[in-house]
């Protein structure tokens, strides 16, 4: 083993939770420290600007309740992402799965006939069931041919994005849409209930607290969590002990997929009341909980905390739009940089410097027997 300056690189076995928290709070810091370099190059006083952005964010219930609102899609799909990422299967196509979430509710919600009390109960399980086929498609894509998953959910992301695309634009498109791409409205008996004055639909948000607290039972107290953790652990391990390794993963990807539906169900019936362009239906946050996901530890009851701190930096990423004259992009910089930040400290959770053992004294001659 190589020693440097006298220490040796040693194999954690398991990070404590206090250095786990330490790293990410350190990372969370230093991302914050160099968003402040580029408020700088903007000209703009460091300090100043992130006390506009408490202001407008924290201060004020219109800028609280868009915290809100950004919240409830990353915690639906952070909480799907910890269930995948603990079975070591990495799906990066949130996002493409809430897009599909939200075309088959705004389907039911236009094209299918139904009494107003069951269009909106309809559209969820819709939604879901979408979410989780889109994602059926690369786990089973992976468990029968060893194709690597993370190349087909990425894939299937733009998949989804240019089918919303051709819908909006071709068969789908609004008749009172006019020279714009998105559908029209549908019907207000599928239109989720808001807090008045808000777009915070709050139905979907008591759903993504209720899915995380769940999700957090079935990982710690269920047979099926267990098999979950012990799959994450080794696949080699669950094979040897008799697990059907196809079905909790099929199970996993199903969860995680229909979790992004609903997500995508919550944007469409709660705030757009239509489908519209990609990049409008969401902010990226099929990517950034990418980012909620890993900053939870693999920890369900850890979304709920990650969720609402990225929900702020949306939310921030508006009042930097209106307030500080500043790009909507400066968001994806922070979260570039945040993610950049983790991966770099991961090495540390994995491993840690030790004093190296002082080097054995050379043995004389009469010591080692040959001094006769």
């Amino acid at each position: 083993m190589k020693t440097f300056a006298g220490f040796v690189l040693q194999e954690r076995k398991a990070p404590s939770n206090r250095w786990t928290l330490v790293l990410s709070l350190f990372s969370i810091l230093l991302a914050l420290v160099l968003l402040g370099v580029v408020f700088s190059l903007y000209g703009l006083n460091p300090l100043k600007a992130y006390q506009t952005v408490f202001q407008g964010t924290l201060t004020d219930w219109s800028g609280f309740s868009a915290v809100l609102q950004r919240t409830i899609p990353l915690l639906l799909i952070g909480v799907g992402l910890v269930l995948a990422f603990r079975t070591l299967f990495f799906n990066i196509g949130a996002e493409g799965q809430l897009l599909m979430g939200a075309t088959a509710a705004a389907g039911v919600g236009l094209f299918v006939p139904m009494p107003d009390a069951i269009t909106l109960p309809v559209m969820l399980l819709v939604g879901f069931l979408a979410g989780a086929a889109w994602a059926f498609i690369p786990a089973l894509l992976k468990l029968r041919l060893q194709i690597n998953e993370v190349i087909t959910t990425l894939m299937l992301n733009y998949v989804a994005i240019n089918l919303v695309n051709y819908l909006i634009q071709g068969p789908w498109k609004g008749k009172t849409a006019f020279g714009y791409a998105y559908t029209d409205p549908i019907k207000e008996a599928a239109w989720m209930p808001t807090l008045p004055g808000t777009n915070l639909h709050w139905g979907t948000l008591i759903i993504a607290v209720v899915f995380a607290v769940v999700t957090a039972w079935i990982l710690g107290r269920t047979t099926e969590g267990f098999k979950m953790r012990i799959l994450g652990e080794s696949s080699s391990v669950a094979k040897y002990l008799g697990m059907n390794t196809l079905k909790t993963t099929l199970l996993v990807m199903l969860i995680s997929g229909g979790a992004a539906g609903l997500a995508g169900v919550g944007e469409v019936a709660g705030i757009h009341h239509k489908l519209l362009d990609p990049l409008q239906l969401s902010l990226g946050y099929g990517y950034t909980a990418i980012i909620v996901a890993w900053l939870a530890r693999g920890n369900p009851l850890g979304v709920l905390i990650t969720a609402p701190f990225f929900g702020l930096i949306f939310a921030a990423g508006d009042v930097m739009k209106v307030t500080l004259q500043m790009p909507f992009q400066i968001v994806d910089v922070f979260n570039g940089i945040l993610l950049f930040l983790l991966i770099a400290t991961e090495p540390l959770l994995r491993y840690k410097l030790v004093r190296a053992a002082p080097a054995p004294l050379p043995q004389t001659a009469k010591e080692s027997g040959n001094g006769r």
